[in-house]
């Protein structure tokens, strides 16, 4: 017979609720069986697949570049001047010519070279949000 347990020990393993468990149980996302006195009692297989890790969380590096601002103009590095700890970013975009000044580091970070194409994402309002 496979290995049983109680709502409360099941919510301890998988580190939440026990009132989280038993709306689980309520609702049919986790199978459980009745005991003849009513309680409920859950296999450990079903414990097992609730435990199972996490998908990794992204790191900043493969954060999506998809954002909620409108105002971004994509073009054409042409220039890019370090300086300390600064860097000037000029793009070329439909003719004209924007500037940047960015961190050295930020620009290391997103390793800018001539040629590439990047975009200005120009900020108009104190909150943006990015889909992670």
């Amino acid at each position: 017979m496979p290995e049983l347990h109680t709502p409360r020990e099941a919510a301890e393993r998988l580190g939440i609720s026990y009132p989280t468990i038993k709306q689980w149980i309520y609702a049919g996302k986790l199978k459980a069986v009745k005991t003849p006195g009513g309680h409920y009692r859950i296999h450990e297989r079903e414990i097992q697949a609730l435990a199972q890790p996490a998908p990794p969380t992204r790191t900043r590096k493969s954060l999506p570049t998809t954002v909620s601002g409108r105002n971004q103009l994509v073009g054409r590095i042409t220039q890019l001047r370090y300086d300390g700890l600064m860097a000037q970013v000029k793009l070329s975009i439909g003719g004209q010519t924007m500037t940047s000044i960015i961190t050295a580091d930020a620009a290391r970070a997103l390793q800018l070279r001539v040629g590439q194409t990047a975009a200005a994402l120009i900020k108009s309002t104190e909150v943006m949000i990015v889909r992670v």
